[in-house]
């Protein structure tokens, strides 16, 4: 494998940003120093001068359709959309079809991803009410844990059978996150608007639909579970000012037992998008009002919001340009969710060390990650070098979404990914993917 020394280049890694050369070893960082000197047969050097190096990204929370759904993406088509957002691991979500909630279904994923995914790679074994005793064996593959629906749930994937949560709650011993949001609640909102409004019901009701009510209710509910019988509970896509109210920000990350995760367009965009945007911007958790958006970037950069992910979600255009009824809930995003943080940091609304504390230490450091996350020697050498001074404007020939679109069309983001390395292969530059299926199943400790 080829080894890398990328000189002179400033980087952000434990709420530090220093100047250093950094030499990569096979799938490792070698070494980190002010001044690298070794024999230039064996490395290709890299001018970091004027760039920035962070930790690989690590993305929770993303949705890559395959089995099943592959005509809206599928695993290797998203895993080069991340490298080339400057994500190197991601961890990918049970609702596909068929769903993941038994082992075989998670086997055949790890092995779907093995062949095909340029990113490193896990999956989470989705719950239903029935499924427990598969279950307690997705720890035995190295997942990290389960998905619980307690809302927008597919198929037989909602989880209400009071029981049952409590089983998960008490005896499962991995992550638990949770999708929190009242389907009674949400489903009595619809109903209104559906008499209000019968087939043409705006998409700015879509905040109301799925309203902070419901998500603080059901958010309410399993932080209710977590507590009493001391789970470890991770908090999807926080949306509302009000969940924030039952966090606890005044526990070591380390020591945590309920973490949580904002999503990068819940900081993006509110209620006043969707005049523009439509069924583009329709997600589950609902973008709500502007207040909302406001105190979500509060809470992260205060500690109390542990992670930012970007629940990467796509649909086919097609699909998206229907009326709301028929509008599938999602947006593809994780080409992009680093580079909207970066925006926030150009345009003095978070730091660097933030976003990298957000986007690639917490993931790493709460999902128990091993070797990743950190730029770190013996640490594997997932890299993301961005150009500050080289802007992104969006446009089809860049979107490397299989579904070919982003809300980000035409938007210039100030900032670009240069170089992304995965586990030492420089899995992108310059614009351009350098094939090859080079992540790894992510293990934790």
């Amino acid at each position: 494998m080829t080894s890398f020394l990328i000189k002179n280049i400033q980087l952000v890694d434990s709420g530090r940003i220093f100047y250093a050369d950094l030499l990569t070893k096979n799938d490792r960082i070698e070494k980190i120093a002010p001044l690298i000197s070794t024999l230039k047969s064996d490395f290709i050097e890299i001018n970091g001068e004027g760039k920035i190096m962070i930790p690989g990204a690590i993305d929770v929370h993303v949705h890559f359709r395959e089995p099943g759904l592959t005509h809206k993406a599928d695993i290797f088509s998203e895993s080069r959309a991340a490298v080339a957002g400057g994500i190197t691991s991601y961890i990918e979500m049970p609702n596909t079809k068929p769903k993941t909630t038994n082992i075989e279904a998670l086997k055949a994923k790890f092995d779907l991803a093995q062949k095909n995914s340029i990113a490193n790679y896990s999956f989470y074994m989705g719950a239903t009410n029935t499924n427990w005793d598969e279950l307690i064996k997705a720890l035995e593959i190295a997942s990290p844990g389960i998905k619980v629906f307690l809302g927008a749930s597919t198929g037989n994937m909602l989880v209400d059978d009071q029981h049952m949560l409590e089983r998960i709650f008490k005896d499962f011993p991995g992550i638990i996150m949770v999708h929190s949001e009242d389907e009674a609640i949400i489903n009595a909102n619809l109903a209104k608007a559906k008499k209000k409004f019968g087939a043409q019901i705006p998409f700015e009701m879509h905040a109301d639909i799925r309203s902070a009510d419901a998500c603080y209710k059901a958010t309410h509910e399993a932080i209710h579970w977590a507590e009493k019988y001391n789970s470890r509970l991770h908090i999807a896509h926080l949306s509302t000012e009000d969940e924030i109210q039952l966090l606890n920000k005044s526990i070591d990350l380390k020591n945590k037992r309920i973490t949580s995760e904002v999503c990068s367009h819940h900081l993006w965009f509110d209620k006043n998008d969707y005049s523009e945007h439509k069924g583009e911007i329709k997600c589950n958790p609902s973008i709500k009002e502007e207040k909302h958006k406001e105190a979500l970037l509060k809470a992260v950069l205060n500690g109390t919001i542990d992670l930012i992910s970007s629940d990467h979600a796509p649909h086919t255009k097609e699909e998206k340009n229907n009326l709301y009824s028929s509008c599938p809930s999602g947006i593809p995003l994780v080409q992009h969710s680093l580079l909207m943080m970066l925006d926030f940091w150009k345009n003095d609304k978070i730091s660097l060390e933030s976003i990298v504390d957000k986007m690639c230490h917490n993931p790493a450091i709460s999902y128990n990650i091993q070797e990743r996350g950190f730029l770190k020697e013996g640490y594997k050498a997932d890299l993301t070098i961005i150009d500050p001074e080289e802007p992104t404007l969006v446009g089809a020939e860049n979107i490397l979404y299989k579904c070919g679109w982003s809300p980000f069309e035409g938007y210039s983001f100030q900032n670009s990914i240069a170089q992304t390395f995965v586990n030492g292969h420089m899995a992108y530059s310059a614009g351009g993917i350098f094939e090859g299926t080079n992540g790894e199943k992510l293990q934790f400790e």
